[in-house]
């Protein structure tokens, strides 16, 4: 299975060549910052199944803690994926940016101890406090 997928402006694509990881929403406040939004929609990807196929100039990265990375279009500030140096081999792919339809398997929200006050949670997906283990 190949997905393909982009940034806003159209200057960075992607291909994975493999399975979409379980997805999970995000509430912490950095996610929150950082897709200016109440949550990421991140799915685990196998890091030697991502290739970039176009802006690869273009994809720039910041030290959100001492052992994350996230990446984004440095032309259009799409938020792409985070990366853990603790955990190379797994990228936490942005499904919005995704141009393929695809099947994904929600499991949880996790970090809801952080959320937005104004943010509701409405469906059955199990609730966790931080990540679970």
């Amino acid at each position: 299975m190949s997905l393909h997928g982009s940034c806003l402006c159209g200057s960075i694509h992607y291909q994975i060549d493999g399975e979409l990881g379980d997805a999970m929403f995000c509430h912490c406040q950095k996610c929150r910052k950082a897709n200016g939004s109440a949550f990421a929609f991140n799915a685990a990807v196998t890091a030697s199944h991502f290739k970039l196929l176009s802006g690869a100039d273009l994809l720039q990265s910041y030290a959100s803690s001492p052992d994350a990375q996230r990446y984004f279009c440095k032309n259009c500030g799409s938020p792409l994926y985070s990366q853990r140096n603790s955990a190379p081999e797994i990228l936490r792919l942005r499904l919005g940016t995704l141009d393929d339809d695809v099947a994904v398997n929600k499991t949880a929200h996790i970090f809801v101890g952080s959320k937005a006050t104004w943010d509701d949670i409405h469906d059955d997906l199990p609730q966790f406090v931080e990540r679970p283990e």
